[in-house]
């Protein structure tokens, strides 16, 4: 029997990684590789460290850092693959999906700066889908999301739990002070 053909297909965007020494690879991925540190600090779920990255000012982070790489572990540990999509709708229908296939360890999180569900594929490796938001919240910033509110009540939310955190701006905003640091950087 055919399955039917996906309508909604989140787009890979960003990745992190586990890593045995935090400050050597920050020092790697922005001297050697040009990425600027765009948000550092400690998770608020797992307990790791966390550095994100960027080389473009539209992209609050392309790559992130995660401390806790197990000092056995001579080979790549992922972190997260993320995916985005285009809308809140498409945010829900990816919950939907995702949620029928009995995936491991969902969760929705409000970033304040983008919405996002994570879950484990089948093989463990964390998998985010997500949504930029209209603002700008350092990170990691995260509440719980409920998918089941309206667009109109999700911003609402957002917008009362983030707007008088320090470094609160319009993603407009972050993303000029971001090209002005890629630019500054170069």
């Amino acid at each position: 029997m055919a399955s039917a053909k996906p309508t909604v297909r989140p787009i890979l965007s960003h990745m992190g990684i586990h890593v045995h020494d935090l400050s050597r690879m920050e020092d790697f991925y922005t001297r050697v590789m040009g990425l600027v540190v765009t948000d550092r600090g400690k998770a608020f779920r797992f307990p790791i460290d966390l550095v994100f990255l960027s080389s473009r000012p539209d992209a609050h982070h392309q790559f992130v850092l995660a401390s806790g790489r197990p000092p056995e572990a001579d080979y790549s540990v992922i972190n997260q693959m993320s995916f985005e999509v285009a809308s809140l709708d498409e945010l829900r229908e990816m919950s939907r999906r995702v949620q029928a296939e009995e995936v491991t360890d969902f969760v929705g999180i409000n970033h304040g700066n983008a919405w996002s569900v994570y879950f484990r594929d089948p093989e463990g490796n964390r998998i985010e889908v997500y949504l930029d938001s209209p603002w700008h919240v350092p990170q990691p910033h995260g509440d719980d999301l409920d998918l089941e509110k309206s667009d109109e009540d999700i911003l609402k939310v957002t917008l009362a739990a983030i707007k008088d955190d320090p470094g609160f701006m319009l993603r407009e905003e972050f993303e000029a002070e971001l090209k002005q640091k890629l630019m500054s950087d170069a």
